[in-house]
């Protein structure tokens, strides 16, 4: 089974083909509320390691506080590293997030046409209702990702502006410029990281209620 899911996956890769890949997934016993959980998860995950990276990021900005001379060049690449992996973690949230999207289109697409294949009025009502409280959630959810995406964007412009800078004036006089920068890069990463647990706190929230219905 391992294997075969992992050559769906593949075949969706060559192909590019969602719609493929969700009903071959579907022929396995895999349906769409299925895969939508496994993505919301994978997403809360990407989020929690963006905010390590982002965290791990600041530690090193910091210890510029409290540089008192050294390899200028060994400050930078700790830095540019710390950098690329907080782009790595940045962009591996907007893959999640750009995921979810495509399977809550299916999802719910698929929902709304199989409403209509109800003989019992009373039971269509119920799924109606459902169906409802489950988009509403899923706005709330995937509002609150979107936000969070947003505001790492100005952590990532903040960090390349620091690692640049430090690139280009690999002296002194740039350390001293970058610990002013400190104060500014820290208030960033913390919003970023209070909206990622907004987030984390609503997917929590439609995941219980998707796999409670």
């Amino acid at each position: 089974m391992p294997y075969f899911i992992a050559f769906l996956m593949a075949l969706t890769t060559l192909t590019g083909c969602q719609s493929t890949y969700y009903a071959a997934m579907e022929q396995v016993g895999v349906h769409k509320r299925d895969i939508m959980v496994d993505r919301v998860e994978d997403a809360k995950v990407s989020q929690q390691e963006a905010q390590q990276e982002f965290t791990s990021a600041l530690d090193a900005v910091s210890a510029l506080t409290h540089f008192d001379g050294g390899e200028l060049e060994t400050v930078y690449n700790q830095i540019n590293d710390k950098y690329e992996a907080s782009e790595s973690a940045a962009q591996e949230v907007s893959d999640r997030i750009a995921a979810i999207e495509d399977v809550s289109d299916a999802l719910f697409a698929e929902w709304e046409q199989e409403l209509e294949l109800y003989t019992n009025a009373s039971l269509r009502r119920s799924s109606e209702q459902k169906l409802r409280e489950t988009r509403t959630s899923y706005n709330t959810m995937i509002k609150a990702m979107q936000r969070a995406e947003q505001r790492m964007t100005p952590v990532l412009n903040a960090l390349r502006d620091n690692t640049l800078f430090l690139k280009h004036n690999l002296n002194a006089s740039a350390i001293g410029s970058l610990q002013g920068e400190f104060v500014s890069l820290e208030r960033e990463i913390e919003q970023a990281i209070q909206q990622m647990n907004q987030a984390i706190s609503e997917s929590d929230k439609f995941l219980n209620k998707l796999q409670t219905q």
